[in-house]
């Protein structure tokens, strides 16, 4: 745990209690706070109360006004579509709004860890996809070195449940539009911007408002360098407006749809090989096509962050192009969950929106395609240039009759529930082609959350599969 201290005695409204707000709350209490918790969930209150925290309703003005400040959970909104009623109490009561990420850069800034000879680094990634295979990969890429790495933020751990970091650590965060929105403190050494795509607009009012979110990592944050995925007008804008001279080395572009120009530095991939580029001249290269665990142009502008954000902590090609060799992939993410009968079947149930789904078809070629879900805004014509790959969709969800209705071109089958399709997907499937779960939609229809929706396909696949 990363204690949180500046505030000894002080109230502090923790709201929401999942993962990251427990955290908080525990954080807050260790460096001397004393923390006072609200979720709406009964259960979330009882098992903070079991821990002996105060547990009281933190829109009441009485209670807020008691406060120096309100810790607020991602999921919880703050502003859009509108704001929680205790979000809504703290700004009448002018109680300052943060959350744990703002929290952690905070207690990092007044710790002991800048006496080191080496003080802690943090990486910080975000974007709408890739991040968490980004993140996984920085992770993995420095533990193969030999570097002390932590993992946190929008996957695996919350970011004050790590380990108080040691001389010369990394610290890799991935954060998502709802974490880099509200916190107060971002100063991260590294980050990283993949790409953008529409998501979450409800959250943001609109894309503008979700390119905001993503950018003040970089704006607030004054990163020393700055990794920005340039294929999409958003990128290209921040690495504009990041970069002071057409080689500031501060900035590292990367792509996988453009050829390097200028004497900037840049990584780029290009038909499955990455290249690394400075001053004009390439310095760097790696064939990524047989790495198993980073399959499609998607996954190599992942390993293109990567490899950038690494080599940013003063990492070699050679070490680089090892540890890439044995990374396995994250789970529900392009996952070959069994080979048989000549079939391969891979679990990107992470596809939850049209730009990820897309770029899951293109990395495959003749698919048997489960795919469906809560549909979100935007209809489903952007799929279209990877329907060549699909042999056939086989469609779940409760709605999925309209959602069949958004594909045109392809054969389809309404399958309704992952048993069925899968079955069905399984029984057509020929040798040489590949059954993949990218369901371009959200999970929540029919499951908690993508990572169920994952396991259900695979333990569907074990079953018929025989595995």
């Amino acid at each position: 745990m990363i204690p949180v201290t500046g505030m000894t005695g002080e109230r502090v409204g923790v709201l929401g209690l999942g993962r990251s707000g427990l955290s908080a709350a525990r954080a807050l209490a260790a460096g001397g706070a004393h923390p006072v918790l609200w979720d709406d969930t009964p259960d979330a209150r009882a098992r903070a109360e079991a821990e002996g925290f105060e547990v009281t309703a933190l829109a009441s003005a009485s209670v807020m006004a008691e406060l120096t400040l309100l810790v607020v959970s991602p999921g919880i909104p703050h502003l859009y579509p509108a704001p929680n009623p205790a979000v809504a109490a703290a700004w009448e009561a002018g109680v300052p709004v943060d959350n744990d990420i703002g929290l952690f850069f905070r207690a990092l800034a007044s710790g002991e860890w800048m006496a080191f000879d080496s003080p802690p680094k943090v990486v910080a990634v975000t974007g709408s996809n890739g991040k968490s295979t980004t993140s996984a990969l920085i992770r993995h890429i420095l533990a193969e070195a030999g570097r002390p790495v932590e993992l946190a933020g929008n996957i695996g751990r919350g970011v004050l449940d790590l380990d108080p970091p040691g001389d010369g650590s990394v610290i890799v965060l991935e954060l998502s539009s709802y974490q880099t929105e509200l916190a107060r403190a971002l100063t991260p050494d590294i980050a990283v911007f993949t790409n953008l795509t529409a998501d979450h607009l409800d959250r943001h009012a609109g894309l503008g408002g979700y390119f905001a979110a993503k950018r003040r990592l970089f704006a607030e944050g004054g990163p020393d360098r700055a990794v920005i995925g340039v294929d999409e007008p958003e990128g290209r804008f921040l690495a504009n407006q990041i970069a002071t001279s057409p080689g500031d080395d501060r900035l590292i572009r990367v792509s996988v749809g453009q050829k390097p120009q200028g004497p900037g530095w840049q990584v780029m991939a290009r038909k499955g090989f990455l290249s690394e580029w400075r001053k004009g001249k390439q310095v760097g290269a790696i064939d990524l096509r047989q790495i198993p665990g980073l399959p499609g142009a998607h996954n190599h502008q992942n390993a293109c962050a990567a490899y950038a954000a690494v080599r940013a902590l003063g990492l070699g090609p050679r070490q680089i192009e090892a540890a890439l060799g044995s990374f396995r992939g994250l789970p529900h993410r392009s996952q070959i969950v069994a080979e048989a009968g000549g079939v391969r079947y891979v679990n990107d149930s992470k596809a939850t929106n049209v730009d990820s789904a897309l770029k899951a078809l293109q990395a495959f070629e003749k698919i048997r395609w489960v795919c469906g879900g809560l549909m979100k805004e935007g209809g489903l014509s952007a799929l279209e240039p990877g329907l060549a790959h699909v042999s056939k969709a086989y469609v779940i969800g409760r709605e999925a009759a309209q959602f069949a209705l958004g594909l045109t071109g392809v054969e389809v089958e309404i399958c309704t529930d992952m048993a069925t399709a899968v079955a069905a997907a399984h029984r057509d499937a020929l040798p040489g082609e590949t059954v993949l779960l990218a369901p371009a939609a959200a999970s929540f229809d029919q499951y908690d959350n993508f990572e169920k929706r994952g396991e259900d396909f695979a333990a569907e696949v074990a079953r018929v599969t025989g595995g």
